[in-house]
């Protein structure tokens, strides 16, 4: 989710209006709205003191809005990233006993049961790591689990519809 739908996100979430945010921020009252609309869209990009003052405004804190990809290297950019991924694509964390466990929504189900399939392959010793690894970088290109389809161009579609008319 790039910046600008960050913004948005979190401001519908607490019920803010542009002008609202904008004006909270900094910005005068006649521009406020336009500026904030200039954000969400991605039109502009806020600067880090910004990023700051939406930050405190909102009540997140700054790696929420996160200027470029976060670290998933570091424990902090590991979390917002999962926090993403929640707001994204419906996982949810769930602990059970000591563990805690990555929950995806139903609408996710192929692709991670691909997923899934292939990483049981390989625990159980049907495949190396290194198939294993070749599938996860290519996918989907080498899944065979799936009948993916690459959708031709509109120009070639048009085409088609074209023949077929005749």
């Amino acid at each position: 989710m790039a910046i600008g739908e960050r913004i948005r996100f979190i401001r519908n979430l607490r019920c803010m209006t542009q002008k609202w945010l904008g004006q909270a921020v900094g910005f005068p009252e006649k521009t406020a709205n336009v500026r904030m609309a200039q954000y969400e869209s991605g039109s502009r990009t806020p600067k880090e003191d910004l990023v700051r003052s939406l930050s405190n405004v909102i009540g997140v804190s700054p790696p929420f809005f996160a200027l470029k990809l976060p670290n998933i290297d570091s424990d902090l950019g590991f979390i917002h990233t999962f926090f993403s991924i929640e707001d994204m694509h419906g996982i949810r964390a769930e602990k059970q006993g000591d563990e805690v466990h990555i929950v995806f929504d139903g609408s996710k189900q192929t692709m991670l049961s691909a997923w899934a399939e292939q990483a049981e392959k390989y625990r159980n010793g049907e495949i190396s790591k290194e198939q294993y690894d070749r599938w996860r970088y290519t996918f989907p290109a080498e899944d065979t689990t799936q009948c993916w389809v690459k959708v031709p161009s509109r120009k070639l579609s048009e085409l088609f519809t074209n023949l077929s008319e005749e």
